[in-house]
């Protein structure tokens, strides 16, 4: 992931700025470029969809415990006033 952010970072810079090939030595933009992305807390897209399915389910969990507990107090509320 971050090699190909990386190669494609260096492919934009030497379009807008065609001289900085020369200037830069890409072996090391490219290993700079990679540890400044490495120490970034990222997540690729793929992971980031699983944990907003994860967090999907779990508020429809909780939605539906939700209105279970709703459901709950009323019956032992009615039950409490029916005595």
């Amino acid at each position: 992931m971050f090699a190909d952010f990386a190669q494609k970072f260096v492919t934009e810079l030497n379009q807008k700025l065609p001289g900085a090939a020369d200037l830069l030595p890409k072996k090391e933009l490219k290993a700079a470029l990679n540890s400044a992305l490495e120490r970034m807390d990222l997540v690729t897209r793929e992971e980031f969809d699983a944990q907003a399915a994860v967090l999907l389910r779990t508020r429809e969990r909780l939605e539906a415990l939700e209105q279970q507990l709703i459901e709950l107090q009323t019956n032992l509320d009615n039950q409490a006033n029916q005595k």
